[in-house]
């Protein structure tokens, strides 16, 4: 039988090994067509965790450079008090057909989200959560987080993060484009390559990693 002291030792143990976690990862850049001209890149960020803030323990979903841009727009808008780590810079220079370009815009995206996904304060913006956890793009989120739509930010989360594809717009709206500069280019690249503008790509098996 279990002493006091070392049933609370045990606990604690137990305790230290369940220690929360969150692995963030920005990677598999992806060349898309947004017209006859003009094309972007767009990043998956696979998310694997045991925090109780996510609704989703394992998520995989694609974003651009402006969502990104959009987010922290938000997330500042909503947390005045904290200052949020930078996004890479945006310049005219970016070529799309420069891997070096690409690849550091990656690693700074990565670091971006490694960041605020450490914040408690940000982890309460439901508006993060859908970013990084289903494929709404910006107007859907803000009418979800607003309870314009039918289903709440857990149904959104839940029934949508995993199948890599949109969530049904309920009623068709022009998507707004001034939420923020377009990041796209008139280029072809040699990086993946894929004509398909909806954002409904597979996620890559994946080992977890333990990259905080």
């Amino acid at each position: 039988m279990l002493t006091e002291g070392k049933r609370r030792e045990k606990v604690k143990n137990h305790k230290t090994v369940l220690q929360e976690f969150v692995t963030v990862l920005v990677r598999d850049p992806k060349v898309q067509k947004e017209d006859t001209w003009h094309s972007y890149i767009d990043y998956e960020i696979f998310i694997h965790t045991n925090s109780m803030c996510f609704t989703r323990k394992t998520s995989c979903v694609r974003r651009r450079f402006r969502e990104f841009v959009w987010l922290r727009q938000r997330l500042q808008s909503n947390a005045v008090l904290i200052q949020l780590p930078e996004l890479p810079s945006k310049t005219p220079f970016f070529n799309i057909n420069n891997p070096q370009h690409v690849d550091h815009r990656r690693q700074g995206l990565q670091e971006f989200l490694q960041q605020i996904l450490q914040n408690p304060l940000l982890l309460s913006d439901s508006r993060l959560h859908l970013f990084v956890q289903t494929q709404l793009n910006p107007e859907e989120i803000e009418a979800c987080v607003s309870g314009h739509t039918k289903y709440s930010v857990a149904d959104a989360i839940q029934q949508f993060a995993s199948l890599k594809r949109r969530f049904p717009v309920e009623h068709e709206e022009k998507k707004n484009e001034n939420y923020a500069d377009s990041d796209s280019e008139s280029s072809s690249s040699g990086l993946g390559h894929n004509s398909d503008d909806s954002i409904s790509h597979g996620c890559k098996a994946s080992t977890v990693s333990e990259e905080s």
